[in-house]
């Protein structure tokens, strides 16, 4: 069998698991692994003309797992289960043609600023998870403050300071036309198991991992406690209230992503975090050199927009994100689609 010949999916997936938690037997899917590359004559990544890398945005429980914090359900309810089945079998069926995968870990901790606890109002009352979003003027005029008692533990014991970047920080977001703060539940909590890969992702990533002598590559964004990070290329706000930096874009990610001949990008949510992604990615190509928009494809039925039914459908923007990625000379493709056949690759 040649390397570029879709395979068949291996016997220990089963999709009707992917949407629950469970253990990885990782050494007997390492065994598999390498039984299965003999088998099918599966070379070491290393030796790929076409170096191909698949990016796989926050396939977590939390945004993955139905009744966890911040599932996305899409609108048909079942979305990011839906997703990620299309994921395993994307990644089984092309395991001797990717090149290497880089799974995204929205990571946080308790204290920012995008969680409950860092606001306040007047009645000592912090603001309802997913359902508050708090604007410029509610700053401004003191509807929601920074809670005093989180500022020994982010500042310091320095709250004037912190009340300093709070204004700054929904003022930034305003002025460059961004999403508001959107107050959302505690999720992706480093060391909790809503920060963990989806099992049935992870195995896949795994079993790659193992196949093609290729080391997973991780990449950790959203541990800064004073800005969001949809993106994993850079955070939501770079600088604070004096104008020292707070963050910055991520050049290291971004040369490893470029450095491939193809890119696919798969992941949750279609509306938020991929979207972020991939436009600070083309924002980075269009300063480069445009054409490289044309070697990265998205995968269309492996993502998923933020939907809360009777409050929110984020839809209409992520499809018009997609759109306009489109149009930049971005591919936009079907996982069931055999990659050899995509427009634009050469072996």
């Amino acid at each position: 069998m040649t390397t570029t010949t879709q395979l068949p999916i291996p016997n220990h997936f089963d999709k009707q698991k992917v949407g629950e938690v469970w253990r990885v037997l990782y050494q007997d899917r390492a065994a598999e692994a390498k039984q299965w590359a003999r088998y099918h004559k599966i070379p070491p990544a290393a030796t790929d003309k076409t170096r191909i890398c698949l990016m796989v945005i926050d396939a977590q429980n939390t945004f993955c797992i139905p009744k966890f914090e911040l599932f996305v359900g899409g609108q048909s309810g079942t979305g990011a289960v839906d997703d990620n089945q299309r994921l395993c079998e994307f990644i089984y069926r092309n395991l001797g043609i990717i090149t290497a995968i880089a799974p995204t870990m929205d990571t946080h901790t308790a204290m920012q600023i995008f969680h409950p606890i860092f606001w306040v109002n007047d009645a000592g009352e912090h603001p309802a998870p997913a359902a508050t979003v708090i604007t410029l003027a509610d700053v401004e005029t003191g509807i929601w403050k920074v809670n005093p008692a989180v500022a020994y533990s982010l500042a310091g014991g320095n709250y004037l300071a912190l009340q300093k970047h709070a204004l700054h920080y929904v003022r930034k977001l305003s002025d460059e036309g961004k999403y508001p703060l959107t107050i959302w539940p505690y999720h992706s909590i480093l060391g909790g198991i809503g920060h963990a890969l989806v099992s049935a992702v992870e195995e896949a990533v795994f079993f790659h991992n193992i196949a093609r002598h290729s080391q997973t590559m991780f990449e950790i964004k959203g541990g800064n406690p004073l800005t969001e990070n949809y993106s994993v290329l850079r955070p939501e706000v770079t600088d604070g209230y004096d104008g020292r930096p707070i963050g910055q874009k991520n050049t290291r990610f971004l040369r490893k992503l470029l450095e491939f001949d193809v890119v696919i990008i798969a992941g949750q949510a279609k509306s938020h975090c991929v979207a972020w992604t991939i436009d600070d990615l083309l924002g980075e190509i269009m300063a480069q050199d445009p054409k490289l928009a044309q070697k990265v494809y998205l995968l269309e039925d492996c993502t998923s927009p933020v939907v809360v039914p009777g409050i929110v459908d984020f839809t209409p923007q992520a499809d018009a994100a997609f759109a306009r990625f489109a149009q930049a000379g971005m591919q936009v493709v079907k996982s069931t689609v055999p990659i050899t056949a995509w427009p634009g690759i050469s072996w």
